[in-house]
């Protein structure tokens, strides 16, 4: 007979399946999260973690990206509360600079749950298990807090400021603070650059500001009476200022035409200020050594001290009484020779020295230098011309030769020349330019135009002399072109100059 096998699982294996998935649905609803699976978890120090709890949301932009965990108190600070938060996928990355809020669901009170900004992009991550520190956290502020803040003196306090806020924007003060808005943009542009430059430019700086700003703080706070009287005598200043509150007005007003006035003073002053500083820091040494020189100087003083004692000094005056007439005398009429002096200097030094430093432009003989440097040439012509036989000698020595060109001149004169002339410069002026005028100072004179412009050469003749039997053809030839080029009725002594000077034609 055949033996029936039961098929299909055992009952033991069905219970212990069951058990398993009923366990691991228990671990699931409890525990919130999937086994086996890596997970991102950060943490956040609150001043008050309020009424977060583990199972709260975690939010970004109003999304839930993830829940708290846990709420642990923070070992460095004890009154504060570490909340640790596991981060989905969909939540990363947190950045170096994300910063975490507690707020309200509920308007006033309700369920909480942390907003998280996740930083900018630029700033390095954080990994897992990093704490966001207490300054990139804030947490709500509680109405029992504001109940508790606004005390009856607090409560007072605000009360006269709204009354002294209502009493200043009453009547045209509304419209002066509206007057005021388009001053605030600069405003706050500068208070943004103050509250930059209060971060400092080094490490500690702003740790350092905040120390100093509490000891400042300690030290109003250690005399009340002090501050209190502070704040009284302030009350009574602007309660002036409130009185005289027309002269006010009108002193604002011109506020700002002596700004416009004063930035540029206070501009070139600002500038000025590195060189003081280089000079103060140049005149420190000579400072520090100025106690030794007066020191070293002051033996000197007491011997002159003693020189002009009672009775040194005695025989001094009279040995010099009889001078001090005559140096009274001098002394009135020294003024006017300094006057003189004055106007010769400046003279010299506004129309002479400059006038020196010109070059003359000339294309036939162009100067190699300035004035000064081409008119101390002749010099040596002049000291070689000047000497006969021996150095002590002031005669001129003059060789008379004949030239090759003749030039007619005014007056019935002939001017010779070895060479022809390459061009006349400067012309002979028509009339004077300008007047001499001796009551005129020469230094407010205009400065001396060396520019000209060269005229044409007169009209040459060329002697040339081959014998001594020609030289009388020569001579008549010349005679009758220098009469054809000059005027016709000269007087008879005119005319004996020229005759003779015809003559030494060619000698």
């Amino acid at each position: 007979m055949r033996r029936n096998h039961r098929q299909g699982m055992s009952f033991f294996t069905a219970g212990l399946l069951t058990l398993i998935v009923l366990g691991i649905g228990v671990y699931l609803g409890f525990s919130k999260s999937i086994p086996f699976r890596s997970h991102y978890e950060v943490g956040a120090v609150f001043r008050t973690a309020n009424n977060v709890k583990p199972g709260s949301f975690v939010r970004i932009a109003g999304v839930n990206v993830g829940k708290v965990t846990s709420i642990e108190r923070d070992e460095s600070d004890p009154q504060a509360a570490l909340v640790m938060m596991r981060i989905d996928e969909k939540g990363l990355p947190i950045h170096k600079d994300a910063v975490a809020h507690i707020r309200p669901r509920i308007f006033l009170e309700g369920n909480f749950f942390v907003d998280l900004q996740p930083g900018s992009p630029s700033a390095p991550t954080i990994d897992d298990g990093d704490v966001i520190p207490i300054n990139q956290t804030k947490a709500p502020v509680q109405l029992d807090q504001i109940l508790t803040s606004l005390q009856q003196p607090t409560r007072k306090q605000l009360q006269g400021l709204l009354d002294e806020l209502s009493t200043g924007l009453d009547k045209s003060g509304g419209a002066g603070f509206n007057g005021s808005i388009k001053y605030w943009e600069s405003a706050y542009k500068n208070g943004a650059i103050v509250a930059d430059a209060q971060q400092g430019e080094n490490p500690h700086d702003l740790s350092g500001y905040l120390k100093s700003a509490g000891e400042v703080a300690e030290a109003l706070n250690a005399s009340p009476i002090d501050l209190q009287n502070l704040i009284t005598d302030f009350n009574v200043a602007a309660n002036a200022f409130a009185r005289e509150q027309g002269s006010l007005t009108l002193a604002i007003a011109e506020l700002p035409r002596t700004l416009r006035a004063g930035l540029p003073a206070l501009l070139a002053l600002n500038e000025a200020f590195p060189s003081v500083r280089r000079f103060a820091s140049d005149f420190l040494p000579p400072t520090r050594s100025s106690g030794p020189a007066i020191d070293a100087a002051l033996p000197l003083v007491r011997q002159l001290r003693r020189l002009v004692s009672r009775e040194e000094l005695g025989g001094l005056v009279r040995a010099l009484r009889p001078t001090v007439p005559s140096l009274a005398r001098l002394n009135r009429r020294t003024p006017a020779l300094y006057e003189q002096v004055r106007l010769a200097s400046s003279c010299q030094n506004e129309q002479i020295l400059p006038w020196t430093k010109d070059t003359i432009d000339d294309e036939a003989f162009p100067a190699v230098g300035p004035v000064f440097v081409e008119s101390t040439k002749p010099f040596s012509g002049l000291a070689g011309e000047s000497r006969a036989g021996d150095a002590n000698g002031q005669w001129f020595r003059v060789l008379l030769t004949g030239g090759v060109f003749a030039y007619p001149q005014a007056g019935g004169n002939i001017l010779q020349s070895t060479s022809a002339l390459m061009g006349v410069n400067p012309p002979p002026p028509a009339e004077l330019t300008r007047p001499y005028r001796p009551d005129v100072p020469c230094e407010t004179q205009e400065d001396p135009d060396l520019s000209s412009t060269a005229v044409e050469v007169p009209n040459e003749t060329r002697i040339s002399v081959d014998d001594q039997a020609g030289y009388q053809k020569i001579i008549d030839r010349a005679k009758a072109e220098i009469e054809r080029n000059t005027p016709e009725n000269l007087a008879t002594p005119d005319r004996a100059i020229l005759d003779a000077a015809l003559k030494g034609l060619g000698k």
